[in-house]
């Protein structure tokens, strides 16, 4: 027998491993709805569990298998680009050995790179996944009316869908992303990055009110946020949406900014969503906790918002500002002005009561050890009575939780 497709099968194998650091993926796996351990519990819904099964196929020298898996996997998608790479590769193996993934002649570079790039954030982000015990840090606080929330890692090139189950986030889906081509942390108007931060969606605009471009829809978020313009941040257009209906899937840095899923995938997410208020936590990298940790972090951070609260009501203006960062502005005040306001209001009042409903309480993500806070206020006096949706921000300093911005929700 000849030795020739066993050596064109390591070639294969050994040209798939250097180019998608198989080597370094090789992780427990967790299909379908999970197993036990440490493997998170993921729904799975798009190409990569085919595309895992490919991969092994090919590590255990079955090309031929190999090659009916990819078939299949293009009957369900039959404009995965990357699929039809793999496919064209599978075959030149049955002929000779390869050098690279991709090794047609004259093949674009640029392109090839970016399918190897969406192997290589695919297959990791099937093969290392969260442990099951572990919630993003940033979903702090759930209101009971906020049904679920987003996470996306750009780094991993993922987005993750969490449920409020009683106030702590329940994993229900993730799926794979684009996000701007020069990385995150937008700043200004056409640089081509992603933001980084705590969103909103604002809405859904279904795929008859826009181009072919969008796919599937889209779902703007509110960026810039407040944070984001008192940062001299601008920029508009900021969405997550569909691709075009002859593309199956971008590489994992290829919009202007947006964060863009294959369309089955948007319109899988967008059954939970349908355009409603969700919280979009966008991350260059999650940080996963357990709930031990969260909730503890959690409490730390009530504890410094409930006594923010009983001192407004002693009516103690030194012992209220103490909780305000000597470079608070709120409505165009700096913390002088606003100190000097809250000591003439405080000594006009006989009693305060401070009522705080519906909390939501983010982490944003990045350096900054910030908190987003958002809740229904309702204030009653001697002598005023008001209900207002409120937001802050709250900072870290020297080890204690301060406010730095405020305004209306």
């Amino acid at each position: 027998m000849s030795t020739a497709p066993v050596a064109r099968s390591r070639a294969l194998t050994r040209v798939l491993r250097n180019a998608l650091f198989l080597s370094s993926l090789c992780v427990p796996l967790a299909i379908g709805s999970g197993q036990s351990g440490n493997a998170v519990r993921y729904s799975d819904s798009g190409p990569e569990p085919m595309l895992e099964q490919v991969f092994r196929q090919i590590e255990s020298k079955r090309l031929d298998l190999a090659l009916e898996q990819v078939d299949a996997l293009l009957h369900i998608w039959p404009n995965f680009r990357l699929a039809h790479l793999i496919r064209g590769d599978l075959l030149m193996a049955r002929a000779s050995a390869l050098t690279t993934i991709g090794n047609a002649p004259n093949a674009p570079a640029e392109r090839l790179a970016d399918l190897r790039d969406e192997a290589i954030a695919r297959i990791r982000a099937y093969r290392d996944k969260p442990p099951v015990d572990r919630v993003p840090r940033y979903l702090m606080q759930l209101p009971a009316d906020q049904r679920h929330a987003l996470v996306v890692d750009a780094r991993r090139s993922r987005l993750y869908l969490y449920e409020n189950v009683d106030g702590k986030p329940r994993f229900v889906a993730d799926w794979y992303v684009s996000h701007g081509r020069l990385g995150i942390e937008k700043m200004r108007e056409g640089d081509k990055k992603t933001p980084l931060g705590v969103y909103q969606v604002t809405g859904f605009l279904p795929p008859e009110k826009l181009t072919d471009f969008y796919g599937a829809g889209a779902l703007p978020i509110n960026y810039p946020n407040a944070w984001d313009r008192k940062q001299g941040r601008n920029g508009h257009g900021i969405w997550l949406h569909g691709v075009p209906s002859d593309t199956f899937s971008r590489p994992p840095r290829a919009s202007d900014g947006c964060v863009v899923l294959a369309n089955p995938d948007f319109q899988a997410l967008n059954r939970y969503v349908q355009g409603a208020p969700v919280p979009v936590v966008i991350s260059d990298q999650v940080e996963w906790l357990t709930l031990d940790d969260w909730q503890a972090e959690r409490a730390e951070f009530n504890r410094a918002l409930e006594q923010w609260r009983v001192d407004w009501e002693s009516r103690d203006t030194d012992r209220l500002l103490s909780h305000y960062s000597p470079q608070f502005s709120a409505d165009g005040k700096n913390f002088d002005a606003f100190a000097k306001n809250k000591r003439e209001v405080n000594a006009a009042k006989k009693w305060i009561k401070v009522g705080v409903r519906n909390l939501s309480t983010f982490r944003n993500p990045g350096r900054d050890h910030l908190v987003v806070v958002t809740f229904e206020q309702d204030y009653r006096s001697d002598n005023l009575s008001n209900v207002m949706r409120k937001q802050q921000y709250w900072q870290k300093e020297n080890g204690r939780w301060r406010i730095v911005f405020e305004g209306s929700a």
